[in-house]
């Protein structure tokens, strides 16, 4: 099973050696028939990230210009698509994904029980590790509640950035994937399509470096975006049903 990892960076210099450096590693150990690649997609950094990959002799690809994170995501899917990968896996660049975790995340599709599974900080009650703040924490609940509003299906960790997605899930985000903060909002392009979603515990660290994008006026932002979002997912839904 070829199995690809997506690493997005976008001023990463402090983060990405680190992180190659672990993906590395796990490369070096993988058993079971796997075959585990990966590509940094370096969006349009400013500072010296692709000069780091570069010189490290990093397999990445660099945008021109910073399109974002689910720019730069589907930037891999297309990656992942077009060298035939069996399995894509959407891992920061920051640090903060354990790649310890990566069995327990691809475990439900090598099994064929899942087309796409999201890596849980709160799945499990005992897991250990980063679970972010209280404020962000109550955030993602009720964008786990509206969720679970359209889908009817309960996923506590919806902005997860730690996922895997099937050959087919692949195909669909090549061609569709959302543009701002778009973990919930792939949740629901994956339901719509009809593909099986698992939520699996993994451990995540805080930012290894570096200052995360995300200050309070983009949480705000990202709150009352993604909310409309899948309020409307809901809507087009309830309006084919009739």
């Amino acid at each position: 099973m070829k199995v690809l990892l997506i690493v997005p960076a976008y001023n990463e210099e402090k983060n990405i050696a680190q992180t190659v450096a672990r993906i590395r590693q796990a490369q070096q150990a993988q058993a079971g028939g796997m075959e585990l690649d990966y590509v940094v997609i370096n969006d349009g950094s400013s500072d010296g990230t692709e000069r780091i990959c570069r010189e490290n002799g990093f397999h990445y690809v660099t945008l021109i210009e910073n399109l974002g994170i689910g720019g730069a995501v589907q930037t891999g899917y297309l990656y992942a698509q077009q060298h035939g990968y069996d399995v894509a896996v959407q891992f920061d660049g920051d640090g903060q994904h354990d790649i310890d975790s990566l069995p327990q995340l691809l475990a439900p599709i090598v099994a064929g029980e899942a087309d796409f599974t999201v890596g849980s900080r709160f799945v499990r009650k005992d897991a250990s590790g980063f679970q972010s703040t209280a404020a962000r924490r109550m955030g993602i609940h009720l964008l786990s509640a509206l969720i679970h509003r359209v889908t009817h299906q309960r996923i506590l960790d919806v902005t997860s950035g730690f996922r895997a997605a099937s050959r087919k899930v692949i195909g669909v985000f090549a061609a569709d994937y959302p543009v701002d903060y778009p973990e919930p909002e792939s949740l629901i392009s994956v339901h719509q399509h009809g593909f099986r979603i698992r939520e699996v515990p993994v451990n995540m660290f805080e930012r290894a470096g570096g200052v995360s994008s995300i200050n309070l006026f983009k949480s705000v932002y990202y709150m009352i975006k993604v909310t409309l979002a899948i309020l409307c997912a809901a809507a087009r839904k309830e309006a084919a049903g009739k």
